[in-house]
């Protein structure tokens, strides 16, 4: 049960960074209130999940799901640069979070 809590807190993650990028620094009411709506849920479930899981796996896992996330609405949504060098980064951290699962 923790995991789930830990993906749902890692996607809600994903869309409060989104609406804030949305929000135009917190000029938009309505992206502003779902941002901070979805990071104070994000935050909520993340707390539930370390209950039972180490706090360097469930952050590290909770921080990469939002950052490649982030990472791929910035390409298919907002049309960010998908560069070789931004490509590789983003490689990098899925192995980090695949060596960070496995560790546990």
């Amino acid at each position: 049960m923790a995991w789930i809590l830990l993906v749902a807190a890692g996607l809600l993650e994903i869309v409060w960074a989104f609406t804030m990028k949305l929000s135009d620094g917190f000029t938009r009411i309505g992206y502003s209130a779902i941002t901070f709506a979805t990071l104070i849920a994000s935050f909520g479930l993340l707390s539930r999940a370390m209950k039972s899981l180490p706090l360097g796996t469930a952050y590290t896992i909770w921080t990469g799901i939002g950052a490649m996330g982030a990472f791929v609405v910035g390409i298919l949504v907002l049309g960010e640069a998908a560069s070789p060098m931004r490509m590789l980064a983003a490689t990098l951290i899925v192995g980090g979070l695949v060596l960070m699962k496995l560790s546990s």
